[in-house]
């Protein structure tokens, strides 16, 4: 799988060069499954090598990043609404379910975003809910940018760092993504417990109905 992948990902960058970063990168934050995450990381390993510049290679990572996110959220932003009205609001639980996640991440979605950008599967879909949800262009912008910035020159530096053997850096990124899944899963669980606990709370500090005969 790994020799696969190194052979697959040196022909592209041996016939399209850096715009495999540009449009890798783009696609899948705009919200096509495209493991632009990994481009990033072989994009590194060939500056390792000497074969791509290492600063144009995170400077036009930042650039797909931020131009992907962005398409994601007017993706969102016009088409998601009548996505939701048509198929979502049919359900009156889904719909509450809706509600609420709007409520959330209109309070904490800059953070979404920002964080978002370091995990592979809310990566694709934070440009895309931001839109949806109609957090401020402005105020997105600024946390995908920041984000993007940080995203990219950590994950080429990696790549970059592990430059002297790809099976190397193969078995690294396996590892990081296992321990990825275990801290999400770890905080869903946290998170879980923590809304039963202040739902059975709020449901305990109800009072009975009185009843309208007692004076």
């Amino acid at each position: 799988m790994a020799e696969t992948l190194f052979q697959t990902l040196s022909l592209f960058f041996g016939h399209y060069g850096l715009w495999v970063i540009f449009f890798g990168v783009m696609l899948e934050n705009s919200g096509v499954p495209v493991p632009g995450e990994t481009v990033l990381l072989f994009a590194g390993f060939l500056a390792y090598r000497g074969d791509v510049d290492l600063v144009w290679a995170i400077i036009i990572a930042i650039v797909g990043a931020s131009l992907g996110d962005s398409l994601g959220y007017c993706v969102g932003r016009f088409a998601g609404k009548p996505f939701v009205e048509k198929y979502v609001r049919r359900f009156s639980l889904l719909s509450r379910q809706f509600d609420r996640a709007e409520r959330q991440f209109r309070i904490h979605g800059h953070w979404a975003v920002f964080v978002g950008r370091f995990i592979t599967g809310l990566r694709v879909f934070a440009g895309p809910l931001a839109g949806m949800f109609r957090m401020a262009y402005l105020r997105f912008l600024f946390f995908n940018f920041t984000g993007a910035m940080i995203w990219a020159a950590t994950i080429v530096s990696v790549g970059f760092l592990f430059g002297g053997s790809w099976d190397r850096l193969v078995r690294f990124v396996e590892r990081l993504h296992w321990l990825t899944l275990a801290a999400i899963g770890v905080v869903a669980l946290v998170a879980a417990i923590v809304y039963f606990v202040r739902r059975r709370n709020r449901g305990g500090t109800r009072h009975p109905p009185q009843d309208s005969t007692q004076r």
